[in-house]
């Protein structure tokens, strides 16, 4: 028994292993830590079987191939999951390798589709950015917004 290298901290055999064999994801993240693995094993079978049918010729599986063998996983860490009702997904995560021992990273915002029972990966966005915060300033001679009443200049600005 080995841990799997998704890093869920479950067995190999009860988490993507199942995955990686033919049973179809029960998620869409469960889809994408399975991908991770293929990805380390330099599966671009399973990388093309789970890819969206309109994607599979931009696949470039040599080039894959090529950057998984000379890459090593080191950890892979689920941020956020969005489901949709139309039977779509997102899931940002981060992914983590040495490759020819340098660090990289793989920061992305990824688009699912479950289709035929399948969830299949449709495309993703590297190095998403989340929209800028808005802050709005409050003047000397307005009114608190702590609901006080007073001036914020006579209450939490002083």
């Amino acid at each position: 028994m080995t841990t799997c290298p998704c890093g869920s901290g479950r067995d190999f055999d009860a988490c993507c292993g199942p995955l990686l064999a033919g049973a179809p994801a029960p998620a869409p993240e469960a889809l994408m830590r399975a991908r991770y693995v293929a990805f380390l094993q330099a599966d671009m079978a399973y990388l093309t079987r789970t890819l969206a049918p309109e994607k599979q010729a931009e696949f470039d599986a040599v080039e894959v191939e090529m950057s998984a063998k000379d890459a090593s996983g080191l950890g892979f860490e689920l941020r956020k999951v969005e489901s949709g009702e139309d039977g779509t997904a997102s899931v940002e995560y981060v992914a983590r390798f040495k490759v020819r021992g340098e660090p990289y990273l793989h920061h992305e915002l990824a688009s699912f589709r479950h289709e035929n029972g399948d969830w299949l990966y449709v495309d993703g966005e590297v190095n998403p950015r989340q929209a800028p915060r808005q802050v709005e300033k409050v003047g000397r001679n307005d009114p608190c917004p702590c609901g006080s009443g007073k001036k914020y200049k006579k209450c939490c600005g002083a």
